[in-house]
């Protein structure tokens, strides 16, 4: 391994327990997200990150900031980094979703994605992740660690656009629970900006793999 990928996802808000969706607006971090936060960042600090990079949301940002708190490492805020614009979803349970929205609803859970009401898609939101980490891998040298503190849908969408997996793939990867992470590293030097998966969802420190796989 040469350089390392964490992709940490916020802790939990109040609207998180509701299951209402977030994407853009702006919400808190509730008792237990902050605790969240605190202890995974605690684990996240031995990897000893370089830079820290966070979506300027503030569930996202005071995450970040725990970690910071913790490495010293201050955190830098993108945009690109931010949940995923579901337009007229936000605010809404899924059982309002489909009561507002049920053809475009359906369509989404056939893998027929349609836009919805000042929204985004899917592609647009892994594209621009994809970009702002691509762009900050530019600074990363050797035996260095970036965290990547953003949102559930976001993050998935983009680790996938990042690594190459086509779209009608993205499914198969489940989403991220509150501060989890997806790790991503690169195999050699030799092998340029090849990154390969190693874990996903994960809420323990990224360790070598001692497999017969390997």
């Amino acid at each position: 391994m040469t350089r390392r990928v964490v992709l940490w996802r916020h802790g939990r808000t109040e609207w998180n327990v509701a299951g209402r969706v977030q994407g853009q607006t702006d919400t808190s971090l509730d008792d237990v997200g902050r605790e969240q936060a605190r202890a995974a960042a605690a684990r996240l600090a031995s990897l000893r990150p370089v830079r820290i990079l966070s979506s300027d949301l503030e569930r996202a940002r005071d995450t970040a900031e725990e970690l910071s708190r913790v490495t010293g490492v201050p955190v830098e805020l993108d945009e690109r980094l931010r949940e995923m614009n579901f337009g007229e979803r936000e605010g809404l349970t899924w059982r309002e979703s489909w009561d507002r929205f049920p053809e475009l609803m359906k369509a989404m859970l056939e893998d027929r994605e349609e836009r919805f009401p000042q929204a985004e898609l899917h592609a647009e939101a892994g594209a621009r992740l994809s970009e702002a980490l691509t762009e900050a891998l530019k600074s990363l040298e050797d035996e260095q660690t970036l965290v990547v503190v953003a949102h559930g849908a976001v993050l998935r969408v983009g680790a996938c656009t990042f690594l190459g997996f086509p779209e009608t793939t993205w499914r198969t990867f489940a989403g991220l629970s509150n501060c989890s992470w997806i790790a991503l590293e690169q195999i050699s030097p030799a092998h340029g900006t090849r990154w390969r998966l190693t874990e996903w969802n994960a809420g323990t420190l990224p360790e070598p793999v001692m497999s017969d796989d390997e």
